[in-house]
């Protein structure tokens, strides 16, 4: 039980910093050296660990859910959206770079498990499949639109200016909303995990 949330949690480390990283890569692309400059660049977790969403909530979680649930986050890369030459555009694009990036990582993992698979290497594939779960669950559940998750940017960015309004409303209650869901609302996204899941491997 303890190897297995040690690797859920080095698994989940990982990825929440390759996704905050990629925020980063992306506005750095469109223009905005902020996370450049705040040293945010870098895979040194260090830079990037938030002591309630990488490391208490994950465990807590592992506990409740008897080791069948593990999730966490970690100190959101900063970008500023006025030095973006659409800041609508920009934000957006920077906010869809974390879920791609988990994306990535999950089906790179999968395509390791199948070529695995196929060439009878004989290893355990139980921890691979649970860094694709892991990478699946960043990806679907920072897509759900409520803020501060990467999909009400997305969302926001695509709808015409005259909506953003509801945007600034919507922020006022995000972080009740948001809390909300963690606990009563994740099972709603679990299917879809489990289909991805699935499909990729």
């Amino acid at each position: 039980m303890e190897i297995i949330l040690i690797f859920q949690l080095v698994i989940l480390i990982f990825s929440v910093i390759i996704h905050e990283v990629s925020h980063g890569l992306v506005a750095l692309g469109l223009g905005d050296t902020t996370a450049k400059d705040a040293g945010r660049l870098t895979l040194n977790p260090l830079k990037h660990l938030d002591f309630f969403g990488s490391f208490l909530l994950p465990i807590s979680l592992y506990l409740v859910s008897g080791g069948s649930f593990i999730f966490g986050w970690a100190k959101p890369v900063p970008y500023n959206p006025f030095n973006l030459k659409d800041s609508k555009k920009g934000s957006g694009l920077i906010a869809a770079a974390g879920p791609v990036s988990n994306f990535l990582l999950a089906l790179l993992t999968s395509l390791i498990l199948r070529v695995g698979n196929y060439l009878n290497l004989g290893f355990n594939p139980v921890f691979l499949e649970i860094a694709i779960i892991v990478n699946l669950s960043l990806m679907i559940f920072n897509l759900v639109p409520i803020p501060p998750l990467d999909g009400s940017k997305i969302l926001f960015s695509l709808l015409p200016r005259k909506f953003d309004y509801l945007f600034g409303a919507l922020e006022r209650y995000g972080m009740m909303i948001f809390i909300l869901f963690i606990f009563f609302g994740f099972g709603l996204i679990i299917p879809l995990i489990s289909l991805l899941f699935h499909l990729l491997t």
